[in-house]
């Protein structure tokens, strides 16, 4: 990064109250890769001891919004080595994190408000929907496949809150989001009737610089996991963007995660029972800790290939960068409180554990985080 870039992130992270991650300044620039990987281990032990020391967070919470079909392949790269179901289902949660700032503001950040309309707009879900549509018994299919839990602005009234009371939204990555769902848009949305108002007042939208570009410019690789037109009549100003890993006040960072996209990153917070992470590298902790995986096949992809991690693989953009970013996760997180074998990782979209799903099912299950009273107008 250049000297005058360096000074306009600082800039721009000074207006939210964050600021960035020194301990990660350079490591995803290692070659060869090898090297890089140590380092970003390297880097990732160092910067734990740091933020661990700087506080918590507030409180936090997570709610279910819907769970929706998605390939098994995909889901474990190919790992699974019993005839079983094409599709499993993996739902998304929305969390609410509440927190104080570098500048001593109390602010209120919502990862993952996933609106289903506007995902059921990206070409890999209408393309799945038209072919099930095709299939004998879909409508039973998708029944098994699909539900829905809860709206994001069902959220917030669920927990007593307005939409003015939300500083910041941000997802790990912009696959089959729409923006303007969330942030508004001066634009019709096809099928409806007047433009979207912005979900939550005057929030702005938290995304590293190389998503946004992403989803500005999309490559033929990328299309078909992407809300094409998505950006439309969108506000440029609702978005915070920033590069890099960044922290946004004691206990809670956003950091960068590259591989499954370029811009893609992971929440970390530090709460009473030590630290927690969220991303979508992985749909169940199958997929950061394949070693003690009971899902036929994957503790054999970690045995055979030697890898510390089974990543999931629906675009591989980049799996050296990806598997690295995962080694990043792993190394923040602490051992689950209830089973010190597992790590605190909830994945941002997390396998189901039906049984009519089995043997695919996760072997071991967060299902949810919560700590402290999420309260209103702490803003």
């Amino acid at each position: 990064m250049s000297k005058s870039a360096e000074v306009k992130q600082g800039t721009n992270l000074a207006a939210i109250g964050a600021r960035s991650i020194p301990e990660f300044e350079g490591v995803h620039d290692v070659w060869p890769r090898g090297e890089r990987l140590r380092a970003v281990r390297e880097a990732a032990t160092a910067y734990k001891a740091r933020f661990k020391q700087q506080g918590q967070i507030r409180a936090v919470k997570s709610v279910d919004i819907a769970a929706a079909p998605y390939p098994v392949n995909y889901a474990f790269h190919d790992a699974v080595s019993v005839p079983t179901l094409p599709l499993i289902s993996m739902i998304n949660r929305m969390i609410v994190v509440q927190y104080d700032d570098w500048n001593g503001t109390a602010r209120t950040l919502v990862f993952e408000p996933t609106m289903p309309d506007g995902s059921a707009e990206a070409p890999f879900y209408s393309n799945l929907q038209k072919l099930m549509d095709r299939i004998p018994g879909s409508k039973l299919a998708e029944k098994i496949m699909l539900k829905y839990y809860n709206e994001p602005s069902d959220v917030l009234r669920q927990l007593g809150l307005a939409p003015e009371d939300i500083d910041f939204c941000t997802f790990d990555h912009l696959h089959v989001q729409d923006p303007r769902m969330i942030l508004g848009s001066t634009e019709v949305i096809e099928g409806e009737s007047e433009p979207r108002q912005p979900l939550f007042g005057d929030a702005k939208m938290l995304v590293h610089s190389r998503e946004l570009a992403t989803l500005q410019s999309l490559h033929p690789m990328q299309w078909a996991w992407y809300v094409d037109g998505g950006l439309g009549g969108v506000d440029p100003d609702k978005f915070a963007t920033f590069d890099g890993d960044i922290e946004l006040g004691p206990g809670i960072a956003l950091l960068w995660t590259p591989g499954h996209t370029d811009g893609n990153h992971s929440l970390v917070i530090n709460t009473p029972d030590g630290v927690w992470v969220s991303s979508e590298n992985g749909i169940s902790l199958d997929n950061w800790q394949p070693e003690l995986s009971k899902i036929p096949g994957v503790k054999r992809y970690h045995e055979q290939f030697g890898r510390e991690i089974c990543p999931n693989a629906n675009t591989l953009e980049d799996s050296l960068d990806q598997y690295d970013s995962m080694i990043k996760e792993k190394t923040l997180a602490d051992p689950c409180q209830s089973d010190p074998r597992w790590l605190q990782i909830l994945p941002s979209t997390e396998m189901v554990p039906w049984k009519r799903f089995w043997p695919v099912v996760p072997t071991y299950l967060h299902g949810g985080i919560e700590y402290g009273t999420i309260t209103a107008g702490s803003r």
